[in-house]
């Protein structure tokens, strides 16, 4: 069975693959495992090495790759740029601080010694989506590679090509042979991957439903899994908020990546007394994005896939016909592309599919509070729990809504949430579990050993 590529900006076949068969597959871990025995052997020093010259593959041919993803999924040309610059960071960042990160912790016992190590598990599976082909998997595949483990990745069908790109970075940076594999497979194929013995864990990237099957199978196989699904994040506007700064990092996190990002702010929760007014300065931000062909100048690219716009305009029709009211947008448009213009919903009500869903893509929903009370409320009454904002000038307040009051994996005061090698990434609730970047994303694919010596 064929994988198709398709230019979601013309609807044109870019290319066909052929499908790994199981026999393939099988070969491909095997070799990969074999591979891994190798490597957990080589220092920190020879690791490191390999991700530095990683990083100056990605820099030099950034170009490139932007024209690559441009063509598979749609991202305007400098976003794809500024991809491949932060996969060459999460390199660099790794190949500097991992041997430290993984160093061996002593610890006072009744042994004449005893100690933590850090040891690497194996072949590790990556499961990885669309919307930032490169990004999301140098973020696991770096520190999981600086820890000695091997790796195979099953990537969204309509980016193979940056799949395959990706594997010839690892091969040309000197990483041993077969030590990463894509693995040009459906999804019906990963329950046996994932049971392969040589296989010792899985990490996804993906929807709720794809992380349920993934963490089950996991679970009945008894390897760990690392989870990274949607997300839903709430942005408080408290009514001391400096509203254009606001309104205008409100919008910028909304539309990052023509808004098909779990991390994307997905509801606006304003208080009463600012609503207004910061409805207007959000549909006068909105209003400065164009977008067209990702291969012009424009801030915003086509969505994906057309289903996925469809679904996305489905939600906005649903969410309308509930009581929100369209500010902007909203609309289909006739022809060859997956476009979606930036809309703009308000006074969206609860049980509404802008209230609850996910909507991926560039829709903003506006839903008011009369307090910050209640505007808390809001933002936890929700399935997910990826990543949250808070918009005050009172530093002090904000933090301690950020630090204790919000159920999410991160939560940025002031600013929109991001994703940095230094810090620790992931949710809770249905947004998943375990962490990618910093020293808890390293850790999460290593054999934690204690060691006891009397």
């Amino acid at each position: 069975m064929g994988i198709k590529s398709i230019n979601p900006a013309t609807d044109q076949v870019i290319k066909e693959y052929n499908e790994h068969t199981s026999k393939e597959v099988k070969e491909y871990i095997s070799k990969s495992h074999l591979a891994y025995e190798s490597w957990r052997r080589v220092s920190y020093s020879e690791r490191a090495l390999c991700l530095v010259k990683a990083a100056e593959i990605l820099r030099k041919r950034k170009s490139d790759y932007a024209q690559l993803m441009a063509s598979e999924m749609g991202k305007v040309l400098k976003d794809g740029e500024s991809e491949i610059e932060k996969c060459a960071w999460v390199c660099e960042y790794y190949a500097e601080q991992g041997e430290e990160m993984l160093a061996d912790i002593h610890v006072e016992s009744d042994a004449t010694e005893s100690l933590v190590s850090y040891q690497p598990l194996g072949v590790v599976l990556a499961v990885m989506p669309w919307n930032f082909p490169f990004w999301q998997v140098f973020r696991f595949l770096a520190p999981a590679l600086m820890a000695g483990n091997g790796a195979v990745l099953k990537h969204a069908s309509n980016v193979t090509g940056c799949a395959l790109a990706i594997e010839d970075v690892i091969t040309e940076a000197g990483f041993p042979k077969d030590l990463f594999k894509t693995l040009i497979i459906n999804s019906d194929q990963v329950e046996s991957v994932i049971s392969n013995e040589h296989v010792q864990a899985v990490t996804l990237t993906g929807s709720t439903p794809a992380g349920k099957s993934v963490a089950s199978i996991a679970g009945k196989n008894i390897k760990k899994s690392v989870l990274e699904l949607g997300g839903s994040d709430p942005y408080i506007v408290l009514e001391d908020a400096d509203i254009e700064l606001a309104a205008k990092t409100c919008v910028t996190s909304r539309l990052i990546n023509n808004g098909q990002s779990c991390i994307a702010a997905k509801r606006f929760i304003v208080v009463s007394s600012i609503k207004e007014e910061f409805e207007k300065q959000v549909v006068s931000n909105m209003k400065q994005y164009t977008f067209g062909d990702p291969f012009n100048d424009v801030n915003l690219g086509t969505m994906a896939r057309k289903d996925l716009r469809d679904e996305l305009h489905d939600q906005v029709i649903k969410s309308i016909e509930m009581g929100a009211t369209l500010l902007m947008g909203g609309e289909l448009k006739d022809g060859k592309g997956a476009y979606y213009a930036p809309t703009v919903l308000t006074d969206v009500k609860w049980g509404s599919p802008a209230y609850h869903e996910e909507l991926f893509g560039p829709v903003a929903s506006i839903i008011e509070a009369s307090s910050e009370k209640e505007a808390i409320s809001i933002a936890n009454d929700s399935f997910f729990g990826l990543g949250a904002a808070v918009f005050t000038k009172n530093i002090e307040r904000g933090k301690k809504i950020a630090r204790e009051e919000i159920q999410s994996g991160s939560c940025f005061v002031n600013d929109f949430v991001k994703s940095d090698p230094r810090l620790p990434f992931g949710g809770v609730k249905g947004s998943g579990f375990g962490r990618e970047l910093g020293a808890f994303g390293i850790k999460e694919f290593v054999n934690i050993k204690t060691v006891y010596i009397k």
